[in-house]
């Protein structure tokens, strides 16, 4: 029996030992938390990654989760309703798109695999070495392994791929942004919908998935170096943003300081990764480490998904030739969707008060307009039947 190590507990890496425990390979999940991440802010599933977990047989469980946004409004930056529109007709969409709370994909893609696949919680990889008889792993822990792949399914910020192809920096396509997002209790009472606050440069929101006592909270901005030190630095990360939300209103002042309190920061900027191999020797990435396309595009999980089920189908069907097989069905899909992101992003970050008030009275508009269709980079690709 082959033996397989990924790297990350997320979306992709679980995704990605579903399939290959179905088809026989012996697998290992390690993943630096101490645990699953719980709850999170929502994500999309959209397009051919609906196919995909039709096949894994999880569309009723995720149906059930399905959190339906009902309203998303946006601000003036002293808080007055600039427009308020259905979801559907801002983002588009066909109503057959899922919107589930991130924790909650993974921990239904643990939860089916966890009986059959040996899951490593508060550990990582430190050192690996690819030679003719397999992938030697050192863990943090001190444990070492060998074996015959390991994919690295770890995220942006990938620790395999710094590991196999070197320092993040060079494959990290910076958009411009920065982002924080927390839980905070819903003290506006919201039900099912989000409000989006800006200022040229600036937003802050707020999202409730439901109608219970927590929402979630988000600043983002704008800044023209990545903040690469702050990456690892928690309190780096809230003085940063504290400083850059100085003096704003609306919400802005609680938002700032259930970031300070939040034991579920998670700080990133707005990125993507563009790699020109995803492989080499028997490692290879799957995901956001391989090709994150920012949130901007909405297609991160369904990105994962897609490519977990890709490259689990030809890993075991022609082990040889795997890597290089699934790139080259899968890149196009991928680049398509990574292309998104220069369509969408003036919308959610104007950058000056012109821009700002363009996006306002052409969000007015489109509350008059039918819901757009759901885009074809959705549904770019044709998932491979692997039997």
């Amino acid at each position: 029996m082959s033996t397989v190590l990924i790297s990350g507990a997320s979306i992709a890496g679980p995704a990605l030992a579903f399939w290959l425990r179905r088809r026989g390979v012996e697998v290992t999940v390690v993943e630096k938390s101490h645990t699953l991440r719980g709850g999170g802010y929502p994500i999309d599933i959209r397009g051919t990654a609906l196919a995909v977990v039709e096949r894994m047989g999880l569309l009723p469980r995720l149906r059930e989760a399905h959190v339906d946004t009902r309203r998303i409004t946006f601000l003036d930056t002293d808080g007055g309703e600039a427009a308020s529109l259905r979801p559907e007709v801002l983002i588009g969409g066909d109503g057959s798109d899922l919107e589930v709370r991130r924790g909650d994909l993974a921990e239904i893609l643990h939860e089916t695999t966890r009986d059959d696949v040996e899951y490593l919680f508060d550990d990582t990889v430190v050192a690996m070495s690819d030679g003719p008889g397999g992938v030697d792993v050192t863990f943090r822990s001190g444990l070492q392994r060998t074996y015959d792949h390991v994919i690295g399914a770890d995220g942006l910020h990938s620790t395999v791929r710094a590991l196999t192809f070197g320092p993040e920096e060079q494959f990290h396509r910076y958009l411009g942004y920065c982002f924080a997002g927390f839980t905070m209790p819903n003290h506006l009472g919201l039900d099912h919908e989000a409000l989006l606050w800006n200022e040229p440069g600036r937003a802050a929101a707020l999202y409730a998935v439901g109608s219970g006592e927590n929402v979630h909270g988000f600043l983002s901005f704008a800044r023209d170096e990545a903040p690469f030190g702050a990456f690892r630095d928690p309190e780096a990360q809230r003085d940063l943003v504290a400083s850059v939300f100085a003096g704003d209103g609306w919400e802005v002042p609680r938002l700032v300081e259930s970031l300070r309190a939040a034991d579920d920061l998670f700080f990133d900027t707005v990125s993507q990764i563009r790699m020109p191999r995803w492989s080499s020797g028997r490692v290879a990435l799957v995901g956001d480490a391989a090709y994150a396309p920012s949130f901007l595009t909405g297609q991160g999980s369904s990105l994962a998904l897609v490519g977990a089920y890709v490259l689990a189908g030809h890993l075991t069907s022609a082990p040889e030739q795997a890597f290089e097989a699934y790139e080259r069905s899968t890149r196009p899909f991928v680049e398509a969707n990574q292309g998104l992101v220069e369509k969408g992003n003036a919308e959610l970050f104007p950058g000056t008060a012109e821009a700002l008030a363009a996006r306002n009275a052409a969000l007015r508009a489109r509350t008059t307009m039918p819901a757009e269709a759901s885009r074809p980079e959705h549904s770019a690709m044709t998932l491979p039947d692997f039997g």
